[in-house]
């Protein structure tokens, strides 16, 4: 049991050696206000006077202080090893291999490395300096002294240092592996001390806060501690403890510390000998040893977890940053093959890594193709941007100077073209989405698949641009093919095609059935030779564009049909007077007449008919055209491009080039990983040994 307390010295010097805090190691941190008697406490622990003295804040760093007892065999053993003459050494952490064995040389080293780091305005600073005690009066214990708690700031202080101050206590009372050692002076209101309050933030049960009231002999004459000490006045669950520090005088007088632990023990045996035994500087180092050592105990399993958990992830990061490379070739020719590899599995689903959080790659491509290019291509309306004064007008201009009996097919033609073409600009659309999304799969690649590349930034770079050059030059080579694909449709207009050949047959049934239907509705006295004719001579004259026609239909008037077509009648020429035929606005603010109706409503259902044959077509084609010529001629060719422009002999030191903090994160890693390691040895060896 008495072993654990060396181990954990081990483990500190372990973690040292990378400069790292990430393991919460089990240690007692020494907390209590100016002048409450911190620095005497703890030089009663170690024996000696080793700490720097003043007034103001005089620890304005944090101090690991490592007791190591030592006995007198392995003392010996160690000082031939080291060089020392004496029983009692100090190292720092900072000084290497640098042994101190005079006390007060170790005082001015602290003074000098604070003043180094915090500089000499009474700021404090939150690295720690670690100093390790060897001696055979210390017991093996691992204390840190903090800066004591201030309220007002002297001198050239910043204005917040009470808030720095107990920042820094809080941070390094917060570990849950940590015991707090309280320091409070006797002749003070314990239920006033900041030591106590601030302990009880991060302990609020009290199971990790051990109270030492300091002190004693400076109570008010008629007073005494027994209340206090008896834990009448603050119960503490670890215990309370009283002791005698040294006075100014007794240190100006060069009063040591053996002394003063002797004029203690009298002291304590005169004023409270019920007590003596619990009390004192050495019952208060014992208790100190025991609960360490208990602590330690319970805390080494979970500290065994987070050693080997932090140990897989420096495993895994290491990995990540890859060996330093050895063969130029190798690499290069194993990266390009890697990217490429995982360029093709994100289009085919098939990468390592899947994307939870939106469509990627292929699947991202798959919905262009058929939720937003189909959708598109769907919200097309056949008869969009075309009226039926367009309609119409198309239909009397294929008919010439000549009146027509029947609808021109050159019309429905010409139409059909039109509304066809429309077609184009989704297409493009579609391919420019797939171009840039074969672009966003670059990115995923380098951030997700291959991490290697993250060690080559010239390299990521230089693939960046391979793949974008080829992608750039297979976009225009893509449009061109859609393009034509709509060229295709619009250079021959297939009136035979089967649908709309069988759409053309159940409109002129349609058709026929509505004629024979306005034939019964006919009264008997029409003759039913002249309306299967094609109406009366006055339709025949409007319905075939004769003039005299459309000006009569004009003086009818503005009706509300829905067949009327509705524009503006500016002047008319006067009856008697003399017309010039060229200066009279045609009139087509009229109704149209049955025949037009009929004309204009085939044209449109024969275009909205061949408008969704060919829409399909379309629709289906075009995905084709964009996976042939885009998208698989990029996985096809993707390597032997990358390997054409980037495997040379003249590029290689260039391309595999490291970033300049790589090699640097790589050996920290390496270290950490290392130290870890080592620490697991040593909790294994605990095991091995039973001893927890």
């Amino acid at each position: 049991m008495e072993a654990l307390i060396p181990v954990i010295n081990k483990l500190q010097d372990v973690f040292n050696t990378v400069g790292a805090d990430i393991i919460q190691l089990p240690q007692i941190a020494v907390v209590g206000t100016q002048s409450s008697g911190k620095s005497s406490v703890l030089e009663a622990l170690v024996g000696r006077d080793l700490l720097p003295r003043g007034t103001g804040v005089v620890t304005r760093r944090p101090l690991i202080l490592q007791l190591v007892h030592v006995d007198p065999e392995d003392r010996r053993k160690t000082s031939e090893e080291n060089g020392v003459d004496g029983e009692e050494w100090g190292k720092f952490l900072h000084t290497k291999n640098k042994i101190y064995t005079d006390f007060d040389e170790i005082r001015l080293e602290i003074e000098a490395e604070t003043e180094r780091v915090s500089g000499n305005n009474k700021g404090i600073t939150d690295e720690p300096i670690h100093l390790k005690i060897f001696s055979p009066h210390v017991v093996n214990l691992t204390l840190v002294d903090l800066p004591g708690i201030t309220k007002v700031p002297v001198g050239d202080q910043p204005k917040d240092i009470e808030v720095q101050i107990k920042d820094l206590i809080v941070k390094h009372i917060s570990n849950p592996n940590s015991i707090i050692l309280a320091v409070t002076a006797a002749n003070t209101d314990m239920a006033t001390s900041e030591a106590l309050k601030v302990a009880r933030e991060v302990d609020p049960d009290g199971r990790r806060t051990l109270a030492v009231v300091t002190k004693l002999d400076l109570m008010d004459a008629g007073t005494d501690a027994m209340d206090v000490l008896m834990g009448r006045v603050i119960p503490v669950k670890l215990g309370l403890i009283g002791v005698v520090n040294r006075s100014q005088l007794d240190i100006n007088n060069k009063k040591t510390v053996a002394d003063a632990i002797r004029d203690e023990y009298a002291f304590l045996q005169k004023k409270y000998p019920s007590l003596a035994s619990r009390n004192g500087t050495k019952y208060l180092a014992r208790t100190l040893n025991r609960l360490l050592m208990h602590h330690i105990r319970d805390c080494l399993p979970e500290l065994k977890t987070r050693i080997n958990v932090l140990a897989a992830q420096y495993q895994s990061l290491l990995s990540s940053y890859g060996e330093p490379v050895e063969d130029q070739s190798s690499t290069l020719l194993q990266l390009i093959t890697k990217f490429a590899a995982e360029y093709c599995h994100t289009i085919e689903g098939t990468a390592k890594y899947i994307e939870t959080t939106e469509l990627c790659g292929g699947a991202r491509i798959c919905y262009i193709f058929h939720e937003t290019f189909g959708r598109t291509l769907e919200s097309v309306d056949p008869l969009g941007g075309l009226t039926t004064i367009d309609v119409l007008t198309a239909i009397r201009n294929a008919t010439g100077p000549r009146p027509a009996l029947f609808v021109p097919e050159v019309s429905f033609e010409l139409l059909v073209k039109r509304q066809v073409k429309r077609l184009e600009e989704p297409s493009l659309r579609c391919v420019e989405l797939v171009h840039e999304e074969m672009q966003r799969i670059i990115q995923h690649c380098s951030n997700y698949s291959t991490q290697e590349l993250l060690r080559f930034p010239k390299l990521h770079d230089a693939i960046v641009e391979v793949v974008t050059s080829l992608l750039r030059k297979r976009l225009p080579v893509t449009n061109e093919m859609v393009h034509n694909l709509v060229a295709i449709e619009l250079a021959y207009i297939n009136t035979k095609h089967p649908d709309f050949a069988d759409a053309c047959g159940l409109m002129n049934n349609n058709i026929e059935e509505q004629r024979r239907n306005r034939m019964r509705e006919l009264p008997s006295s029409v003759p039913r030779d002249k309306t299967a004719g094609g109406g009366s001579q006055g339709d025949q004259e409007v319905g075939t564009g004769n003039w005299r026609g459309m000006l009569k239909k004009g003086e009818e008037g503005v009706g509300g049909d829905k067949s009327m077509l509705q524009t503006s009648n500016p002047g008319s020429p006067q009856r008697g007077h003399a017309v010039n035929l060229l200066d009279v606005p045609v009139p087509v603010s009229r109704k149209l007449s049955a025949r037009e109706q009929r004309d204009c409503e085939v044209i449109e259902r024969l275009i909205k008919s061949y408008f969704l044959i060919v829409r399909k077509n379309i629709q289906d084609s075009v995905p084709k055209a964009v996976m042939h010529f885009l998208v698989n001629h990029v996985k096809d060719s993707l390597q032997s491009e990358l390997v054409g422009q980037l495997y040379k002999a003249g590029l290689l030191d260039d391309l595999l080039t490291e970033s300049e903090d790589m090699a640097q994160r790589r050996n920290e890693a390496a270290d950490m990983l290392k130290a870890l390691q080592k620490a697991s040895q040593v909790i294994a060896e605990i095991r091995e040994t039973h001893m927890w």
